[in-house]
């Protein structure tokens, strides 16, 4: 299983279907598991119920992903990888860090979020903000990090059939 971590506006979704293809897997986005599960968009969750709810959908979504088959390409939500037990669980699989430069995560989900509730008010702080906490959580769990600024889909998923190829994990 390579699972795909990062920020918001790194590809993951984009990048994980485009390598789920390349090496026949099945792609499974846990946000998409969430919406599905509680018919809702991510935002709907965010503004009635609250993140906190929308963390506990979340979890289990991401516990329904990791236990799903080996081979399978599975792109988390930005804040997924926060959690312990999701930390704990990815322990088990190969993680791919998608890194990305700030200017080009606000430019791919714009200067209203693109949908994305935690970076609704305030897009450039926000982001910068979840990324001096998250960053460090997501290099710490990555096996592989791949730097995806100026890069196509196509070629940031060679990147990571490459260095999976390459890794001891799977």
């Amino acid at each position: 299983m390579i699972v795909l971590i990062g920020p918001p506006g790194a590809g993951k979704t984009t990048v994980g279907g485009t390598l789920a293809r390349r090496l026949g897997w099945p792609f499974v986005d846990t946000d998409r598991l969430v919406e599905v599960a509680s018919g809702r968009a991510i935002g709907d969750i965010f503004v009635a119920d609250g993140e906190a709810a929308f963390r506990e959908l979340e979890q289990a979504a991401v516990a329904q992903a990791l236990e799903g088959q080996a081979d399978q390409v599975v792109a988390l939500g930005g804040g997924a990888p926060m959690l312990e037990a999701n930390q704990a669980a990815l322990a088990r699989h190969t993680v791919v860090y998608l890194e990305v430069s700030d200017a080009t995560a606000i430019r791919r989900v714009g200067l209203a979020g693109g949908g994305r509730p935690l970076l609704a008010a305030s897009p450039r702080a926000a982001w910068r903000a979840q990324m001096a906490q998250r960053g460090p959580v997501y290099r710490r769990l990555a096996q592989v990090v791949v730097p995806v600024d100026g890069l196509t889909p196509p070629q940031i998923a060679a990147r990571i059939e490459a260095a999976v190829g390459e890794s001891p994990l799977e």
